[in-house]
């Protein structure tokens, strides 16, 4: 009678998949990612003080054409 071969639980193998993904990753040193994180709270605050700026304005040229 043939062995039938063990099948790896679906959990198990995706974790043992995800740790040698993992150690493939080239992870930045914390210079590089202290400054890549202040850059991204950077340009965060740029689009932010962006968005409600043209929704300031965009606002009142609605109220302006409806005349409200």
């Amino acid at each position: 009678m043939a062995e039938k071969a063990k099948k790896q639980n679906a959990i198990q193998n995706f974790f043992r998949e995800t740790v040698g993904e993992l150690r493939k990753v080239s992870w930045p040193t914390w210079p590089e990612a202290r400054r890549l994180t202040i850059l991204v709270l950077i340009v965060m605050v740029i689009m932010g003080i962006y968005l409600s700026l043209v929704d300031r304005v965009a606002g009142q040229l609605l109220d302006l054409i409806l005349g409200l």
